[in-house]
């Protein structure tokens, strides 16, 4: 099977545990998130919002259901669980903290906060970004 969705090769899959998640697992949780916001979520939304095959999206959803994250039926629309809703608000927590912090504090212009806040808030440490929190009041 080819490397899908920038996740890791099916030989080496087995060597994840089941609550290891890596960054692209997470904004694959995120944008369920996200998308749930509107309403019922698709597999074609997920696709078509990351830019990725249907098939890469049923791979990654597959390794979050696994984990207890989302629930999907063949041809269903994909839900939360409430262990993955919980997860997802932390991330998108994180992002928004960081995006508020570049524009606010470092004048980075919101579009381009977006797309940095999605690459750091999964590298940050939890001290960082509590500071990132003072600073933006967000506590």
């Amino acid at each position: 099977m080819p490397q899908t969705g920038m996740f890791y090769k099916k030989k080496n899959r087995e060597k994840l545990s089941k609550t290891y998640m890596t960054q692209s697992m997470e904004d694959y949780l995120e944008m369920v998130s996200f998308l749930a916001d509107t309403g019922p979520v698709r597999v074609t939304d997920i696709a078509k919002r990351l830019g990725f095959s249907k098939p890469s999206v049923l791979f990654a959803l597959k390794l979050l259901e696994e984990r207890g994250l989302v629930s999907h039926e063949r041809y269903s629309t994909v839900e939360l669980t409430a262990k993955g809703a919980e997860l997802a608000a932390e991330i998108r927590g994180r992002h928004t903290v960081i995006k508020q912090f570049l524009v606010q504090h470092l004048n980075i212009d919101p579009a381009i906060a977006e797309v940095d806040a999605c690459k750091m808030e999964h590298v940050l440490s939890a001290e960082t970004l509590q500071s990132m929190r003072r600073l933006c009041g967000v506590e």
